[in-house]
């Protein structure tokens, strides 16, 4: 920033905030405060920059402003004996209203706003009440913790254990040593080795009683009897290994059972142990438990991280070719802490959504495969990949955001479904979930009519007739008829009124070159409007017509717009991903979650963020009439307890990250008397 403009504008005459001149300001109290250790200065030609822990700032002004700078670097570095003696003098020189004591305060401000100043009045008296730790970790304290010595005081009274079977283990004795040098007097426990998995330890830190209270050391459950325990485990595996985040001792052994099973797959057998792979998981975790009984924010935080979920705990997971450690969001499947048990609010943007999907297919951490576009073309239509349990999963959309999006929901809904329980429905949020589910049922209800309407026809010349009716052909126009619960409807070309349709019909027939024909009706729905569309064509010349795509949306360019997107997706799959066992075709479902996108000037109903905006004002009504045609209303979903643990594991993980999971309907109710006319 600059000093200059902060200046101007602080002393800004009329300004209702300005201060009285004989008011305390932020420099008559300088003298409490002094620069936080380990903040570097630079000077520069016209002003300075500073350096903390994780924060920094830089300040411009006038050539003079390094000078400014010394002055009053001087009175936060000296002693607290001479620091009232040295701001007084300061502060006489820069009388009030004065330009010189405007700049003094907006840099003051500025390193308090950047949390590079540390209070010491009576610092002294209370470090060495608290015994706080000599050396780095004092340096460690004054420079992260917002009071250093009531932190040092809860570290001297805090006692830790570091549970282990093998007490003499790389990881052990790292953990134990770490601990005693931040000033928590930690012992060794040797378990049981049923008690801990192979590879693993447990770091438990408590305060055995209120401050000020003697501790006691020779009692056996000093720990268990302590408020507020933290507890950290620690896995070290073959070529990878994990720290759990700071919780309840059964909440990190919940964690840590569920991040070894994760990181199963990435085990690499028959290598050596890196000697740095113990040492860093095990430093790690001493110093999460750390920051946890000294009240400072976990190291995860630290970073800055925007991958990290807000909300969501972060595991620390370690891989030794090469040697790191990374922070990831972790959605274990067992929640026993309350601030892991209570509810998680819903997904209600698309960016939300987007954020989500890196913690559900985390290549580590995850529980589903992460959607790729790898080689696939991205023109006309966006594609996707991914795998599931029985082969590849392709996806396509207008855009590869939205094609990502479907092929989570869609990867997640197959394995959810596939223990027996039926089929659900899974979307980003309760609305796009309940969308996906209502049009599924609505598909299925449609194609149980269809098959009714086609054993009540008698002859194969009134079965060709009922599915030729209604269809748009390149040349012309078809009439309007109706059957049973609807009535087909024209549509052309020529005669829509959105621009979302023919674009994607002229994709499909001119510049993919297929043969196409597509149905349009609207189904009696007994109030609300519902449009169904259903794209035919050949793929080759001669060939039989084939259902390439359908839709049902609020209105008859919706429907076919949607219909015929999703013919070529399915066209595309054919050339490009042959062997793709799953294909995900878009809807309509997602519209709600780019409501609140804001369209750039140019964009008009013509680009898809505004086509989708429009679409999620005509969702609500959409839905309600899709429940009102298939007499259903999709209900939350979970898995039955006898469920595959992997099953349990990927809905915990929907339901953290903001997911719905409703269950789809497996079958359509009884079809309506058939009615007349239109509504």
């Amino acid at each position: 920033m600059t000093v200059d403009q902060a200046a101007y504008g602080a002393t800004a005459p009329g300004e209702g905030t300005r201060a009285a001149p004989d008011s305390p300001d932020a420099l008559d109290s300088l003298g409490r405060w002094t620069l936080r250790p380990g903040v570097a200065v630079t000077l520069l030609h016209n002003g300075v920059h500073l350096r903390g822990w994780i924060t920094s700032v830089t300040l411009e002004g006038g050539p003079g402003l390094p000078a400014l700078w010394g002055r009053l670097a001087e009175a936060l570095a000296v002693g607290e004996d001479r620091a009232e003696a040295g701001c007084a003098r300061l502060a006489r020189a820069a009388p009030a209203g004065s330009p010189l004591r405007a700049g003094l305060l907006t840099v003051i401000n500025q390193l308090h706003d950047h949390d590079l100043l540390v209070a010491r009045s009576g610092e002294a008296a209370e470090s060495e009440k608290a015994e706080v730790p000599k050396g780095a970790a004092e340096q460690w304290l004054g420079a992260v913790a917002g009071r250093p010595a009531a932190a040092a005081d809860a570290l001297a009274r805090s006692r830790a254990r570091v549970l282990t079977a093998h007490p003499d283990s790389p990881s052990a004795r790292t953990a134990a040593r770490a601990l005693n040098r931040s000033g928590i007097r930690t012992e060794i426990v040797t378990v049981e080795a049923a008690d801990l998995p192979d590879g693993q330890i447990l770091l438990v830190a408590a305060t055995p009683g209120e401050p000020g209270e003697p501790a006691q050391p020779g009692e056996p459950d000093e720990l268990s009897a302590a408020a507020e325990p933290h507890a950290v485990a620690v896995g070290v595996r073959p070529g990878v290994g994990f720290v759990t985040p700071v919780g309840s001792a059964e909440q990190a052994r919940a964690d840590a059972d569920g991040l070894a099973g994760r990181l199963r797959r990435r085990e690499v057998h028959g290598t050596a142990e890196h000697p740095g792979l113990p040492a860093l998981l095990a430093s790690s975790a001493a110093q999460r438990l750390v920051c946890a009984v000294a009240g400072l924010r976990d190291p995860s935080a630290e970073a800055g991280d925007s991958r990290l979920l807000p909300g969501l705990p972060a595991a620390l997971i370690a891989e030794q070719e090469p040697l790191r450690g990374e922070y990831r969001s972790w959605s274990g499947p067992v929640l026993l802490d309350p601030d892991r048990v209570r509810p998680r609010a819903d997904v209600r943007t698309l960016a939300e959504a987007l954020a989500r999907i890196p913690v559900l297919t985390d290549r580590l951490a995850g529980v589903l495969d992460e959607p790729d576009p790898g080689a696939l073309p991205q023109l006309p239509a966006a594609l996707v990949r991914c795998s599931v349990a029985d082969g590849d999963l392709l996806s396509g959309s207008a855009r590869a955001d939205l094609a990502r999006l479907e092929a989570v929901c869609r990867a997640a809904e197959l394995r959810l479904g596939g223990d027996g329980s039926g089929p659900v429905a899974v979307g980003a949020g309760a609305e796009h979930a309940r969308g996906r589910a209502l049009r599924q049922a609505a598909d299925r209800r449609q194609a149980a009519e269809a098959v009714g309407r086609a054993d009540r026809q008698d002859t194969a010349a009134d079965a060709h007739a009922g599915v030729t009716s209604g269809t748009h052909h390149p040349g012309g126009a078809a009439g309007s008829h109706h059957e049973g619960a609807h009535h087909t409807i024209p549509w052309t070309p020529d005669t829509r009124r959105h621009p979302q349709a023919p674009h994607w019909w002229s994709v499909l027939v001119r510049r993919l070159g297929v043969d196409a024909d597509v149905a349009v009706a609207r189904l009696d729905t007994g109030g609300g409007s519902v449009f169904r569309a259903r794209v035919r064509g050949r793929t080759t010349a001669g060939g039989p017509p084939a259902l390439l795509g359908t839709a049902v949306e609020a209105t008859a360019d919706d429907a076919v717009a949607f219909a015929a997107l999703s013919a070529v997706v399915r066209v595309q799959s054919a050339t490009d991903a042959p062997h793709a066992r799953h294909l995900v075709t878009p809807s309509g479902a997602s519209a709600p979650l780019a409501r609140s996108a804001e369209p750039a000037p140019w964009e008009d109903a013509g680009w898809t963020t505004a086509w989708l905006g429009e679409m999620a004002g005509r969702e609500p009504g959409l839905q309600q009439a899709l429940a009102d045609l298939t007499g259903w209303s999709p209900p939350p979903w979970q898995p039955s307890a006898g469920a595959p643990a992997d099953v349990h594991a990927l809905w915990s993980a929907l339901r953290q990250c903001g997911f719905s999971v409703l269950a789809a309907r497996t079958g359509p109710r009884p079809l309506p008397r058939r009615t007349e006319g239109s509504r």
